[in-house]
């Protein structure tokens, strides 16, 4: 096989073009062409992890796009969370969201714990105005 390390754009274009051909005439499973092309996917997975990773979403994020998934509304949320203020509080990225609040979340609506309890930047709420 001639599959090898992916170190260049061209390197990485090249293993493009030629996992392409799989994708419209999939490999029998246990042949060499199907073992071609799980490689060709691995290379290519390590090079686009290493050149261009993709950071997990922190929990507004993974809220946000978990009831977008599900058609869940803020209100779902709150009722989760125990109330409209602090439900809109971790929307609006002003509060983080407890232990207990995040594992609720993982449990019932089956978010990755990681994303609800990775750490993130709050917002600064707006304060009086100036005089």
């Amino acid at each position: 096989m001639d599959i090898r390390p992916l170190k260049t754009e061209a390197d990485y274009d090249w293993a493009l073009r030629e996992i392409e051909r799989y994708f419209e005439a999939e490999p029998e499973p246990g042949t060499p062409d199907a073992d071609r092309f799980d490689l060709l996917a691995l290379v290519i997975e390590r090079y686009e992890d290493e050149h261009w990773p993709i950071e997990a979403p922190d929990a507004p994020a993974a809220l946000r796009a978990r009831m977008e998934q599900t058609g869940k509304r803020q209100k779902d949320l709150a009722e989760l969370l125990g109330s409209k203020a602090r439900a809109s509080e971790v929307m609006n990225r002003y509060r983080h969201l407890t232990l207990e609040q995040a594992w609720r979340l993982h449990r019932e609506w089956r978010i990755p714990a990681e994303a609800l309890i990775r750490p993130y930047p709050l917002r600064r709420r707006p304060g009086p105005p100036a005089a």
